[in-house]
């Protein structure tokens, strides 16, 4: 069974690295203004916010983001992950 997450992205401070992209395109995406998308999210305050399945690929999109950008929150607790 996979875990329930909540992705909080804070796209106005990524630097456009394409880490999240190469690591994981079904959610990323490049935007013309050289800044990664979060593929279906939805915009909540200075934030852009995905509830979605937790993968490898997902975290390691976190993890490795050099502007740390993306954090990774329990949809049920909301205790952060990553």
């Amino acid at each position: 069974m996979s875990k329930k997450v909540k992705v909080v992205y804070n796209r106005d401070a990524c630097i456009g690295a394409v880490t999240c992209v190469n690591l994981n395109p079904e959610l990323w995406v490049m935007n013309k203004d050289a800044k990664a998308d979060l593929i279906d999210s939805k915009r909540e305050g200075d934030v852009w916010i995905l509830e979605t399945e937790l993968t490898m690929y997902l975290q390691m999109a976190c993890e490795q983001c050099p502007a740390q950008v993306i954090e990774i929150f329990d949809k049920e607790t909301n205790e952060k992950l990553f």
